[in-house]
């Protein structure tokens, strides 16, 4: 199957689960950095499943029902604008590449709109993300509904096509999951180059060039996210993204980092030794996250709901919290009061796919959804040891998170980060051959 056909296959399937009426999915404007330089472009998840098309300035029409087609609206072939911004298709070029049923001149977009949606009964947007763009459709709609004397009906309902878009996008078709493994080995192959690029006396921010160099050499277009490379005490801030620190001998240093490989994401963490070496409490906490780890992913097979995985890491991390004299009383108690919370904060884990947190609810009608297989998730236990939270000093300021990407299969789930190492032994030896 191509890729004009994956693409086709849902837009149809986007019209069926519709019904009857019409769909609009515009894709992300282009943003301003400051002044005349723009940031780098990157379209909007929804649009792109569905089109595959990744210039800005477009909007995707789906009209659902007996007459079911998909209209692109996109930028005019401009030759002239090309000698500055590069290639663009414009809509003939367009609609043959793409498989689109029309294509028009985005520059139409307001003079159609009121037609297609015409004697409609539903358009099927996603309001709220952007003032300027519902004000658009409402005054699209109240342009039909001016007409009603002419015998036009307006649509009477304005549905969420994302509510649609999310179940789909949830399941991972076998094209999607090719490009998420391309993505997972190459972020794993930048960890295991930090790993080796890694030693005391270095800047968090040298080791993240190593990680954006082995991204973008391989052929990923972005890192997925801004990276966290984080030492000694930052590891135990969630969201550091400084990458200023330098790195000292004797402390762990955190990496949350992956790449965006043909528009999917990756989401890896490894948490190692400065110096090459894991040493007394410092090894015990990682040994522990590993461990809460391993029960984790054990959880995660279709049929499981989606908290067991994160019930079975916060059982493991909350045994260890007490077995290291972190917490005391007993672990039900410490589950119950939420004891384990001064140490483990956040989830174990969240989709995984076109966006990094990617679409699809957690729970239906109250009830935590059940594993399927061809969902994507990420593993991410961690432990987090402040020195102002009354700790033992031996463990102050030691922050460590293992995070992997699952698929979850018939037989329970494969871990597409595998190539990145994380037992104790892997890592050591793999610092014991250090470059740079």
């Amino acid at each position: 199957m191509s890729d004009i056909d994956v693409y086709a296959r849902r837009r149809a399937r986007l019209a069926r689960e519709m019904g009857s009426g019409v769909a609009i999915v515009p894709t992300a404007p282009e943003r301003v950095r400051n002044r005349d330089a723009h940031y780098p472009y990157r379209f909007d998840s929804y649009f792109y499943y569905l089109t595959g098309f990744r210039e800005p300035g477009a909007v995707l029409v789906v009209v659902a029902g007996d007459a079911a087609k998909s209209i692109l609206f996109c930028r005019d072939k401009d030759v002239e604008r090309e000698v500055w911004d590069g290639f663009r298709y414009g809509p003939e070029a367009a609609r043959t590449g793409f498989g689109f049923d029309e294509a028009h001149s985005v520059a139409q977009l307001d003079a159609q709109m009121p037609e297609l949606l015409g004697d409609q009964a539903a358009v099927f947007c996603h309001l709220g993300a952007d003032h300027a763009w519902d004000a658009r459709v409402i005054g699209w709609v109240n342009e039909v509904r001016s007409r009603v004397r002419s015998g036009v009906a307006a649509p009477r309902e304005i549905k969420d096509v994302h509510a649609l878009l999310d179940e789909m996008r949830l399941i991972k078709g076998a094209e999607e999951i090719t490009i998420m493994r391309r993505a997972a080995t190459i972020s794993a192959g930048a960890h295991r180059r930090a790993m080796q690029a890694t030693r005391p006396g270095r800047i968090e921010y040298e080791i993240e060039a190593e990680l954006l160099h082995e991204f973008h050499r391989h052929g990923a277009q972005a890192p997925a996210y801004t990276p966290i490379v984080a030492s000694g005490a930052n590891a135990c801030v969630l969201h550091y993204v400084q990458n200023d620190g330098v790195l000292k001998d004797g402390e762990l240093l955190l990496i949350d980092a992956g790449c965006e490989f043909d528009g999917y994401a990756s989401d890896l963490t490894r948490t190692f030794p400065v110096n090459g070496k894991f040493r007394g409490p410092q090894k015990d906490v990682y040994e522990l996250v590993l461990a809460a780890q391993a029960a984790a992913i054990a959880a995660v097979k279709a049929g499981n709901a989606w908290e067991a995985p994160h019930q079975a890491a916060v059982k493991v991390l909350t045994q260890g919290f007490i077995d290291l004299g972190l917490l005391a009383g007993s672990v039900g108690e410490a589950i119950e009061t939420e004891a384990y919370k001064k140490f483990y904060m956040h989830r174990t884990g969240h989709w995984l796919g076109l966006d990094v947190h990617d679409a699809g609810e957690y729970k239906r009608e109250g009830r935590w959804r059940l594993l399927e297989p061809g969902m994507v998730l990420t593993v991410e236990p961690g432990c987090y040891i402040r020195a102002g939270d009354g700790v033992p000093e031996r463990f102050a300021d030691i922050g460590a998170r293992i995070e992997d990407d699952a698929l979850v299969t018939a037989t329970g789930c494969d871990i597409l980060t595998r190539d990145a190492p994380k037992q104790v032994a892997e890592i050591e030896d793999l610092m014991q051959s250090r470059h740079g």
